[in-house]
């Protein structure tokens, strides 16, 4: 489930396939596998690579 999550960095946007009510997220950034986003509807948020697969968002 990591080969998308690896390929994120800092800057871009994404969002949560399980919390669509979290909004779109900027990628803070991406440490072995551990990605700190910050949503604009639940703030900054610490994403485990391996159990989530975030979705990258190119127009928003």
């Amino acid at each position: 489930m990591t080969d998308m999550n690896d390929l994120l960095e800092p800057g871009q946007l994404v969002r949560h396939p399980d919390r669509p009510d979290w909004g779109l997220g900027q990628v803070q950034s991406n440490i072995n596998g551990r990605i700190t986003v910050n949503f604009e509807h639940e703030g900054k948020v610490v994403i485990d690579g391996a159990r989530v697969e975030l979705m990258p968002v190119f127009d928003s």
